[in-house]
């Protein structure tokens, strides 16, 4: 190998590695969120369950609450995060009456952190409108997208740009 030939081989090699690791840094940027709203028939609950990526929680938590902030082994910035979390999301009936949710755990999975609410299944309830700022107000392109499960086919909003508050309405035969 000449000279030349290995001076070209090396900058193709950096090359490869700079590409490589801005795919892995871009991969930390994307700020989205799940949310699963589930009418369970079993307890007739309303049960909402928030998956955050652990990576997006840890930079929101010292941006939000402390630069010393851990949600990684600190019980009480936990509880922090899922009371933020719950102050950002609500469900309405369709006269947009707030349906009582009440925060009921959270936890660090592997990659994700949970925040889990429920409320009781009102007997009426032609539709919902629903809220979820959650990082929004930290993040502008964070995107939270909500399934709502139970009451039919599955629907999907997604909570992304100017949406600050979508609806989803259900067929008269699943009440």
């Amino acid at each position: 190998m000449t000279k030349s030939t290995g001076i070209v081989a090396k900058q193709w090699g950096l090359l490869a590695l700079l590409l490589c690791l801005s795919g892995s840094l871009q991969a930390h940027q994307i700020k989205a969120a799940i949310t699963t709203v589930l009418f369970n028939p079993r307890t007739e609950n309303i049960e909402v369950m928030h998956r955050f990526n652990l990576h997006d929680a840890e930079h929101a938590v010292k941006a939000l609450f402390d630069k010393q902030a851990d949600i990684l082994d600190d019980t009480a910035t936990q509880q922090q995060f899922a009371e933020y979390v719950a102050q950002r999301f609500s469900l309405l009936n369709s006269n947009e009456d707030a349906l009582g949710l009440k925060t009921v755990g959270f936890e660090n999975e592997g990659k994700f952190f949970w925040v889990y609410q429920e409320t009781e299944h009102p007997p009426e309830l032609e539709g919902l409108k629903i809220r979820h700022d959650a990082l929004r107000d930290l993040w502008p392109s964070q995107v939270n997208t909500l399934n709502v499960e139970g009451m039919g086919d599955i629907k999907t909003l997604t909570f992304d740009g100017n949406a600050t508050l979508l609806e989803v309405g259900f067929n008269a035969n699943h009440h």
